[in-house]
């Protein structure tokens, strides 16, 4: 019985994809970012942050997908807590975390589709300009 479990085991251990550490570095251009004011009148706990944006290779020349989620705000005037999905050509990535007001923010790689199936890492977050229009994206596939 034991031997079976083993073999079973080490059966859906090959079925399962392999994938190579990978770094991607995009741009999300934050066109249509919407701030909901659900909790107390201004900046509260409950507020929703939605978008649905595109996503550019690392020189912001060329279209490589889009991203779309949302963000509650959890801590007034410092963090929201994010979840969103990075669409590419070739699979999706999902990605959950606190989104800064200032400064970078960090998110922790949930999973993927096609290509990125059994995805995990990080992604970092860092504003192009002070305004966030944009954002480098940098994403550390394990």
């Amino acid at each position: 019985m034991k031997r079976h479990c083993l073999i079973a085991i080490a059966l859906g251990t090959l079925a399962m994809p392999a994938m190579a550490a990978q770094k991607l570095q995009l741009v999300e251009r934050a066109l249509t970012d919407v701030t909901t004011d659900l909790g107390a009148k201004g900046d509260s706990v409950g507020d929703l942050l939605t978008f649905a944006n595109p996503v550019f290779d690392a020189q912001n020349t060329h279209q490589l997908g889009t991203d779309q989620g949302y963000c509650v705000r959890v801590n007034p005037g410092k963090s929201w807590e994010c979840i969103w999905t990075l669409t590419l050509k070739d699979g999706l990535i999902t990605i959950e975390g606190p989104f800064a007001d200032v400064g970078d923010s960090l998110f922790v790689v949930t999973g993927g589709t096609g290509k990125y199936a059994g995805a995990k890492g990080s992604l970092k977050l860092h504003a192009r300009d002070a305004k966030a229009t944009a954002y480098d994206f940098t994403y550390d596939l394990l």
